[in-house]
């Protein structure tokens, strides 16, 4: 077992190679990746932001493994200034060590409007294969697929291009056109993270990638939880700032520090030393890895994260739990992480088989309060794993015939 400091993650500085254009490579373990030009207005804040871990567009992009040019644009620039700005930023592309591809270019426009000096300079690059709009929607013909993001009532969208084979236009209730930002006022971490898997799906069969193998990456993070016990190797395959949440009981970490914190004293070393997972079904998408699983183990100590304050019952555990994960080029980014937290109390006996009925109960002798009833916790036990393992192993519905039942004599 290991509880070193975490080691450091894959390191590569952002290089300004004008006070417009800067260039930052792929923030991966792999290192290299497919170029990618992105465009953000000039006068957006692309600092980080303390109300969410969520990075700026050039960090975030350089993490999915692309090498990235991002160019600010200032809507007061002359109309010539962007042409020579795009053809600058590939040409740094291409002399990029790190950048393994300029032949087939992604580009990624925030901003609220497309100027026709963009399209123009888009039309001249043969190798931008693909253009992702945020905030924005062209109306004129874009030599390229492409995919916009907008809010609801974006005055960006042009209804005769939205049918448009190779133009598809999703759209988000509730957010305001800039809500991929995190520092501005429109933010909505939702829809940007929606957003982003939707932006990732459509650029990479596009772009030849980068791929990485998720299942792996995943299955190795699980393995330094649970096998090697290791913190640092463990907090090595997760972005800079990630977070993880047990949805049940609120544990975890946000943030690199707090995280790394959390697994070495409340997770890694309080796990019993039979905790296993069994993989029941895994579903892998572009940037996200969807597990149905049995965690098992004996209750012979306190287990923190999983089942807050209660001392060792010395009794076996087999729980159904899902686990949505999002990675983020070759590193985790989050895990949000469920599990019925009834089925843990019933199978360590300490969920009771009926309760006190605290309500008045409408059609039946004394619910007006005269007498008390008691219902039957529709709560199951280990059968809840039996039938997650093999849907034949318990009947359905057995808990449709639960009712209440009057008491006998009266709780004070």
């Amino acid at each position: 077992m290991s509880s070193k400091p975490p080691l450091a993650g894959p390191s590569a500085p952002c290089v300004e190679v004008t006070a417009e254009i800067s260039m930052q490579p792929p923030l991966s373990w792999r290192g290299t990746g497919p170029g990618l030009i992105l465009v953000v207005a000039a006068d957006l804040d692309l600092s980080r932001h303390g109300k969410t871990l969520d990075p700026p567009p050039l960090q975030k992009w350089a993490e999915e493994g692309y090498a990235v040019a991002q160019i600010r644009v200032d809507d007061h620039a002359s109309a010539s200034a962007l042409p020579c700005q795009l053809a600058v930023a590939l040409a740094e592309l291409a002399k990029l060590p790190e950048c393994s591809s300029v032949d087939k270019v992604g580009l990624v426009v925030i901003h609220r409007k497309v100027s026709e000096s963009l399209i123009k300079a888009v039309q001249a690059h043969p190798e931008i294969v693909a253009a992702v709009f945020y905030g924005c929607n062209p109306n004129v013909e874009v030599p390229a697929p492409v995919l916009c993001h907008l809010a609801k009532n974006s005055h960006g969208i042009h209804e005769p291009v939205l049918g448009k084979e190779g133009h598809a236009v999703h759209t988000y209730p509730g957010s305001g056109d800039m809500f991929s930002i995190p520092t501005h006022a429109d933010y909505r971490s939702s829809s940007a993270a929606v957003a982003h898997t939707r932006s990732l799906a459509f650029l990479k069969p596009l772009t030849n990638g980068p791929y990485f193998d998720l299942e792996a990456i995943w299955d190795d993070h699980t393995r330094y939880e649970f096998a090697d016990r290791s913190v640092e190797e463990t907090m090595a395959t997760m972005v800079a700032e990630p977070y993880v949440n047990h949805v049940p009981t609120l544990t975890g970490g946000i943030g690199r520090q707090s995280l790394a914190s959390f697994y070495c004293d409340h997770f890694i070393f309080s796990n019993s030393d039979d905790a296993a997972l069994e993989l029941i079904s895994r579903t892998v998408g572009v940037d996200r890895i969807v597990d149905e699983f049995l965690f098992n183990c004996t209750h012979d100590r306190v287990i923190d994260w999983l089942i807050p304050g209660i001392p060792p019952t010395f009794l076996p555990l087999s729980i159904p739990f899902t686990a949505i994960v999002n990675i983020r080029g070759d590193r985790l980014y989050h895990e949000h992480i469920a599990w019925d937290q009834g089925t843990v109390l019933r199978q360590l006996g300490l969920l009771p088989e009926y309760l006190l009925f605290p309500y008045p109960i409408s059609g039946i002798a004394g619910g007006d309060g005269s007498k008390q009833f008691e219902f039957h916790v529709p709560v199951a036990g280990v059968q809840t794993a039996h039938k997650l393992r093999d849907e034949n192993a318990v009947p359905s519905n057995e808990m449709l015939e639960f009712s209440v039942r009057e008491l006998e004599h009266k709780v004070q």
